[in-house]
Parts: C-alpha cells; structure tokens; sequence
C-alpha cells in the first residue's frame, strides 16, 4: 500500500537521527561506494598498529567494525547523543571513546599515536594530526569532497556561488597536510550516484547531514518537500551525486 505523503513526513520527523548508522535509509535511498572500500582498508591498517585515534568518531560504528583493534585505541566525538553511543559500543570491544569539541587542541600527547583515522570529518585539524602522530605515523581518511550532494542542496537553497561549490576540494586537502610537514602517500576522488526513492528518505538525510541545508526544518520548507514528493511520485528517483575523497599522508621518520 502507497504510504500518503503526509505519513511519510510524519515518519521522518519522529524517527532518531543520532549516531552514524544509516541503515534506516535501507530501501529507500541508495548510495555508490568508493572503489578504495575505506571500512576495510581502514581496518588492515588498524591491525598493524599499536596506537590508534579515530577522530570525529560518530556513533562509533565504523570503528567497532574492525576486526582486530590495536592495544590502545582512543575514539573522539562532541555531540552528545553520539557520545554515549559511541561509549556503548566501544567500551565493550576495549577502546576509549574521549568527550571533546572538534577544535585544537587535541586532548592527547605528542607522537601519541602511529595511526590517526577519519571517516568524512567536518574539518581537518593538520596541524594537530602532525603532532599527535608518531615519526613514521599515518593518517588515514575518507573525506567529503566538493559539491557532493549539491543537486538536493541547491534544490533548497538555489544555485551555490563557486567559492562554495568548490569547497573541501581534494587539492586543498594536499596543500593543508603538506604545509603540516606531511607527506602524501595516497590521494583519489571519485563522484557516486545516490538516489532518494521518497520524500522520508530526503527528510532523514537533511535532518541527519545537518550541514547540507543549515537549520532544515520541515515547516520551513514544506512547499518545496511537497513538490519534490509530487515529482519523485512522478518522475522516479531523485538523483544526487555523491563527493568523496581518499587521503592517506604519513609523518616523516
């Protein structure tokens, strides 16, 4: 049976967006993968290492993911909700999930760690990175890159200036971690087809990615939500593309 439109506003707005898990969006929205497959990529590192931080960690389910943690594994988050999710997850599995406010300082030591890790952080601290890394250290992060999602975001908000568009480019990623004294070992891009089957799926995702319409209400954009319902019940899918970057950077020896 065809859900109404109005169920399917009233189902997204109560539903929880906290942690990082998106498998509420299982059946109705799609996303391509990377190539690079970061999960496991991330956790071939992780075994091989003997100190490990993952910043901006989220609800913590990429971590708990990895099948081997290394001895000492400290995770990062500052939103609330996510840390106590996090805190759940993780503590059973030994690694430390530490309260902070995603700017510098970073609340650990000098050469702290020889692996740092990040799953699509808001911002890239390089400076702090560098220093918490041991000589020899990696950091290891998929990345969001420029304009991803931005047909849903300029449905919104209209057409983004270039300066925007542009932002969090890959190229700029390079010049931060160089500038850091930090050396590139791996660097790919790749843009993804992601589709949103209906207006629940939009709804979720604009309350969960809160950055991509800054303060998405329902109310506020009611009349654009019930002409892109009308559209997707007429049309098929709506389709986004998907940035995303890979960066691996090392510290000298």
């Amino acid at each position: 049976m065809t859900r109404t439109y109005e169920e399917l506003v009233a189902e997204a707005e109560s539903v929880s967006v906290d942690g990082w898990d998106f498998s509420w969006l299982d059946g109705r929205a799609s996303e391509e993968r990377p190539s690079w497959g970061y999960a496991r990529a991330m956790g071939e590192r992780m075994a091989h290492a003997s100190a490990a931080l993952d910043i901006q960690t989220g609800g913590g389910e990429v971590l708990a993911g990895v099948p081997r943690l290394p001895v000492l594994t400290v995770a990062t988050e500052s939103w609330p909700p996510n840390i106590a999710k996090a805190t759940a997850l993780l503590h059973p599995l030994g690694a430390a999930v530490v309260a902070d406010e995603d700017e510098p300082p970073l609340p650990f030591a000098d050469a702290a760690f020889d692996l740092v890790v990040s799953r699509h952080p808001v911002t890239t601290w390089w400076d702090e990175i560098a220093r918490v890394l041991r000589p020899g250290g990696t950091y290891f992060s998929q990345q969001v890159g420029p304009a991803s999602v931005f047909e849903l975001v300029e449905y919104f908000l209209g057409p983004q200036p270039p300066e925007v568009r542009r932002g969090r480019h890959s190229d700029d990623a390079r010049a931060a971690a160089e500038a850091a004294g930090l050396e590139i070992v791996d660097l790919r891009s790749e843009r993804l087809r992601t589709e949103f089957h209906d207006i629940g799926a939009v709804i979720y995702f604009l309350r969960k990615v809160i950055w991509m319409v800054p303060g998405f209400t329902v109310d506020q954009y009611r009349t654009e939500l019930k002409a892109l319902h009308d559209r997707i019940r007429a049309d098929g899918p709506f389709v986004a593309h998907t940035a995303r970057f890979l960066i691996e950077a090392r510290k000298a020896r």
